[in-house]
């Protein structure tokens, strides 16, 4: 099982609000998920990132691995 944390989009048309969620791979981007860690919202200014960093050291020491935008929020939370 191939597991990634990665963002699901959630919010109405042109006003998107994401939770950072850990995932299987193989599901759906908005399907069904193993946990959430956190949300990310890019409307405010600046944008709005809130990620519980011992969940996702947790997941990322298991072996998850982060997609690259999540990689970004990470690295400007100061998590990795």
């Amino acid at each position: 099982m191939a597991v990634k944390i990665r963002l699901r989009r959630m919010g109405a048309k042109k006003a998107p609000f994401y939770r950072v969620v850990v995932a299987d791979s193989r599901y759906p981007r908005d399907g069904r998920f193993i946990e959430e860690i956190g949300t990310y919202n890019p409307l405010t200014d600046p944008a709005t990132i809130n990620i519980d960093s011992e969940k996702a050291k947790k997941w990322i020491g298991n072996g998850a691995q982060p997609t690259d935008t999540v990689r970004a929020l990470l690295k400007k939370s100061g998590i990795i």
